[in-house]
């Protein structure tokens, strides 16, 4: 994704534009000055779901995009700049997102759809502050902007190369938990397998949970036990099981061809074992440019408060990488890719909307 022709969508949709949001429980604390030594005029802070920003995938996109842009303004982690509050359970988005406003940050990113009722409680009660939701939608509220994706045009490239690839015509998807996110994945990804050839087996398990990578790994190994040889995940720190079982596997058994898709952010690094590499390729989420360019609008006050902004491929704000795929993958990808771009290929956002 190209981060000037994100910007300008940012700014051409007024205002498209995103916030920052959140601090963590774990990272809040410290009241480091930035570089200027003075408190920044404004601060901007992420409030992540339970994966954590280490989890490899969305929350992790977010905070690392966050500090990008606070190395970029001269910025350093503290009150005085920049930081982020680890919810470690669903208890805690409310407390964490009041800490944030209670620490002075101007700008509180809360990231990822279950934050939603959360930010729009403490909303109404911080209207001077600002509020950003990723993937969830908050109404009627001046102080807060809204950023979907449409992670199942993503999902549905991912089906693709899964499709285009499978050997054994059998693979799986993991999800993390239920609920309108995650089914825009599966619904994605099992219209895009079926684009290929219907006849493609898919095992569709969810783990419950964006936390739980031992289950995921449990669920993992009884895919590719049972024939999966690609398994897609969209599932979060959860997802880091599905790696490593695929990782353990190859270990064990270097001739066998399996691979693993993953997801918001290239994971090849995941991949790697033994001097190979097992991600086939990942989809991609814009959630730390969208971080980036919103925290620039707010420190040009111009927020958009109360705008809904959704990014899909047409608006560069998810892909698929190339990864591992070979370049008869690729062409099928990009082709495919144009026609959703063109409007030719609606993709479903519910499983239920499967044929």
């Amino acid at each position: 994704m190209r981060k000037n022709h994100f910007g300008k969508l940012l700014a051409g949709f007024i205002l498209t534009s995103l916030i920052v949001t959140g601090c963590g429980s774990e990272g809040a604390a410290g009241d480091s000055e930035n570089k200027s030594g003075k408190k920044a005029e404004k601060t901007v802070a992420i409030v992540t779901d339970v994966g954590g920003v280490d989890d490899k995938s969305f929350n992790q996109s977010a905070w690392e995009g966050l500090q990008e842009w606070g190395e970029e303004h001269g910025y350093e982690k503290g009150t005085n700049g920049y930081n982020y509050l680890h919810s470690k359970s669903d208890s805690e988005y409310i407390t964490n997102l009041n800490t944030a406003a209670g620490n002075g940050f101007s700008t509180i990113f809360g990231i990822g759809h279950r934050i939603k009722d959360a930010v729009e409680e403490v909303a109404d009660q911080k209207n001077n502050v600002d509020f950003v939701i990723i993937d969830a939608v908050i109404d009627g509220k001046d102080n807060v902007t809204s950023v979907t994706f449409r992670d199942n045009e993503a999902a549905f490239l991912a089906g693709i190369a899964a499709a285009k690839t499978t050997k054994t015509q059998k693979v799986g998807f993991v999800g993390g938990q239920n609920g309108e996110v995650i089914d825009r994945f599966e619904a994605g990804f099992r219209q895009g397998v079926a684009a290929v050839d219907e006849k493609i087996e898919v095992d569709v398990q969810y783990v419950g949970t964006f936390g739980d990578p031992a289950k995921a790994k449990s669920q993992a190994a009884a895919m590719f036990n049972g024939g999966a040889d690609i398994i897609f995940h969209a599932a979060g720190n959860s997802g880091n099981g599905v790696f490593s079982e695929a990782r353990d596997i190859k270990k064990n058994d270097p001739d066998r061809e399996l691979w693993v898709i993953g997801v918001d952010r290239d994971q090849s690094a995941e991949g790697e074992v033994d001097g190979m590499n097992i991600t086939l390729t990942s989809t991609l989420k814009g959630v730390g440019k969208a971080v980036i360019e919103i925290s620039n609008m707010s420190l040009e006050d111009k927020f958009p408060g109360g705008e809904k902004i959704i990014f899909g491929l047409a608006e560069e704000g998810v892909d698929l990488t190339d990864g591992q795929l070979s370049d008869e993958t690729k062409a099928a990808v990009e082709e495919f890719k144009q026609q959703i771009i063109d409007g030719k290929i609606t993709v479903m956002e519910k499983p239920s909307e499967l044929k």
